[in-house]
């Protein structure tokens, strides 16, 4: 039985996050072997958002594929520079009047196809958005059946939901990884039809931060109910990402392991 290596990366936060996806990102590749990478990073620029030039060093080099999320067009200009990034895709549920693509088919060089769907929760999130598994359910119908491995990046914040939508997907495609809240939870496993799924896999960002921004601002937010500049903590980067096994021939998953580590390379100037 074939079994490849893929390497889902959580939430990149910031200049820090920049960096050290691109050194210890390509670390992890080289010693898990990895033959595809897929990482969300809706918070690359500056703690929120994307642009073209803050992917250098990250994809391709570490990602070959970026997924988005709510922040996914907080930067301005990003709108055009999606149209031209083939590697990064934008939830499918948005609006079909958004740039960008939701879900793309991809080339492994180890096993030929695969695809990478991007979906934004609606529980507790405040971007509008269709039903996510409405949408999925008329991705999966549009998708080949000779591509068997599927991956889908579910960008929300209620635990429920993704579970729910794991289990939805389950037996249909080869993972489920959730993304936004920065937490890596502890319940990654294979579903009974050979899905793998975690909750959340965490986020590239400061360690000692509230979800990569610093904490005395969040604190004082949360203790004043007053607006405050939340600056994202680019020092002392911990990198969490999940690796998921899986057979290419059928597209289920054999196993699935999280990551979570600090990186040294978080303070090397750029």
């Amino acid at each position: 039985m074939i079994s490849l290596n893929l390497l889902f990366i959580g939430d990149i936060v910031g200049k820090g996050g920049r960096r050290a996806v691109a050194s210890l990102g390509a670390e992890i590749r080289k010693k898990e072997n990895c033959s595809f990478c897929i990482a969300n990073a809706e918070n690359i620029a500056g703690g929120a958002g994307i642009t073209a030039k803050c992917l250098d060093g990250i994809s391709p080099g570490v990602a070959d594929v970026v997924t988005g999320g709510d922040h996914v067009w907080d930067q301005k200009g990003f709108d055009k520079e999606i149209v031209s990034l083939a590697n990064v895709i934008r939830p499918a549920n948005s609006s079909s009047l958004q740039p960008g693509r939701g879900f793309s088919i991809y080339n492994n060089p180890a096993s030929g196809e695969l695809a990478v769907i991007s979906l934004l929760g609606r529980v507790f999130m405040k971007t509008e958005s269709n039903c996510p598994f409405e949408t999925v359910q008329g991705i999966l119908a549009k998708i080949p059946k000779t591509v068997k491995s599927i991956f889908v990046d579910f960008h929300a914040e209620a635990t429920s939901e993704k579970a729910a939508m794991a289990h939805f997907l389950d037996g249909k495609v080869t993972a489920v990884f959730g993304t936004h809240t920065h937490v890596q939870t502890s319940d990654a496993r294979i579903l009974p039809g050979g899905t793998a799924f975690i909750s959340d896999v965490g986020m590239v960002g400061a360690d000692d931060s509230i979800l990569g921004r610093d904490k005395n601002a969040v604190i004082k937010k949360f203790l004043t109910g007053m607006p405050q500049k939340l600056e994202v903590v680019d020092e002392g980067i911990r990198f969490d990402a999940a690796i998921v096994s899986y057979n290419p021939e059928n597209g289920k998953a054999l196993k699935i392991k999280s990551v979570s580590l600090m990186s040294e390379y978080s303070n090397v100037p750029p």
